[in-house]
């Protein structure tokens, strides 16, 4: 469910084609970046007029202010004042191993074009496919509560599995619980975790995360708008979250008060018409109130991580239904008697046995499973149901009951 919102604005810059920077093009949008006095939408704007920064600055004066920018402005990008900087961006680029990933790039994440006012340009660390996939936003308070670490763990790695990649921004608390709980089951899952920082990629806040910026970095993906070596000046991280808010289907609040930074986010994202989560909490902790708030306002009370995925466009479920089957090294075939499923080296006995006894014409209840099958224990089952479901082949009924699903 969305919580009411409005998109106002959505970029007129049209799918992109495969870009591979040649070293003088990514001089040229560093260029953009560091011109005084150029922000988000007036650099979107000329991109869209002149199709490339090289036009840009080949562009006249006059061409320049018939395009809607001051005579100021026009003469600071006349000058090529910013090239100095921009040579100092790319050698601090390549000595970080960061990339810059502009608006055009295929591998600019899809969603983030269609805010009001997305970055021309994304500085970038790790792997850089994972803006490509299905994003969730995770976020929440720094002063958590042992609940809220809890849920955030639980429900990171259960998204994850399910084939989302998590999103957050590297804060103390709920967002560092977010990102870790992914990279340990990374491995077994293949799902990523992406960091947006309010700094340059090649800084690190909070310090004490700094060996997890690097495993980030290593296996995941870190992000910014900002400049290599932009200082974490406070003004910066209410300017990242709405990209937070932009790259992902939705965003889920942990914990967090009626003020913070992941109301901020919640806010942006019912504006940007994404999906807005929120994970219930006691009523006396004011670390509730935000969560509650939101859900008190429409937003979609989570208690498991299907709570999420039911809520997703029917497209999206399908595509991550394929990857977890994908994982699973599935081959499915129908017959005159439904659905018969091939599994391969990704599901354990059990899972196999399970598929072979259900049906998906009448419901199983656990506690049968858990009997039906000699040598499984209860917590056996559980963990291959699971997987089952989140592959898409099985469903639970109310009553801790399942059926068999009809592939379509």
């Amino acid at each position: 469910m969305r919580i009411r919102g409005r998109l106002d604005h959505k970029s007129s810059v049209t799918a992109p084609a495969p870009v591979f920077l040649t070293r003088e093009t990514e001089l040229h949008w560093l260029a953009l970046r560091m011109t005084p006095g150029l922000g988000t939408r007036t650099a979107v704007q000329l991109i869209e007029t002149f199709k490339t920064p090289e036009a840009v600055f080949r562009a006249s004066r006059s061409e320049l202010e018939a395009a809607g920018v001051s005579s100021g402005l026009a003469q600071s990008i006349a000058s090529g004042c910013a090239f100095d900087d921009a040579v100092t961006q790319q050698q601090k680029l390549a000595e970080t191993g960061a990339v810059v990933v502009p608006l055009t790039d295929s591998r600019y994440p899809p969603r983030l074009k269609e805010i009001f006012d997305p970055p021309p340009l994304l500085f970038a660390r790790g792997r850089a496919e994972f803006m490509g996939e299905l994003v969730l936003g995770i976020v929440g308070t720094r002063r958590p509560t042992p609940y809220g670490i809890a849920a955030a763990v639980r429900l990171a790695k259960d998204l994850a599995r399910a084939g989302l990649a998590i999103v957050s921004g590297m804060a103390r608390g709920i967002d560092t619980a977010a990102h870790r709980a992914v990279l340990e089951v990374g491995l077994e899952t293949g799902a990523g975790t992406i960091a947006v920082f309010g700094c340059g990629v090649d800084e690190v806040y909070p310090a004490e995360n700094r060996k997890l910026a690097e495993q980030i970095a290593r296996d995941g993906l870190i992000v910014s708008e900002f400049p290599m070596s932009t200082p974490p000046y406070p003004q910066n991280f209410p300017i990242r979250n709405r990209i937070i808010a932009g790259m992902s289907v939705g965003v889920l609040v942990v914990e967090g008060g009626e003020y913070s930074g992941s109301a901020i986010t919640a806010k942006l994202a019912a504006e940007q018409n994404r999906e807005v989560f929120a994970v219930p909490g006691n009523i006396t902790s004011k670390m509730s109130w935000g969560p509650n708030l939101l859900i008190k306002q429409g937003a979609k009370l989570v208690q498991e991580w299907n709570d999420v995925v039911v809520e997703l466009k029917a497209e999206d479920r399908r595509r991550l239904a394929e990857r977890c089957r994908n994982r699973l090294n599935l081959k499915d075939s129908e017959s005159n008697n439904g659905l018969q499923a091939s599994l391969g080296f990704g599901v354990d006995a059990t899972g196999r046995a399970i598929l072979n006894y259900l049906k998906p014409d009448g419901a199983v209840t656990l506690d049968h499973l858990v009997e039906t099958l000699p040598g499984t224990s209860p917590s056996e089952v559980i963990a291959a149901l699971f997987e089952l479901e989140l592959a898409g082949l099985v469903r639970q009924l109310p009553g801790k009951s399942f059926i068999k699903v009809w592939v379509d």
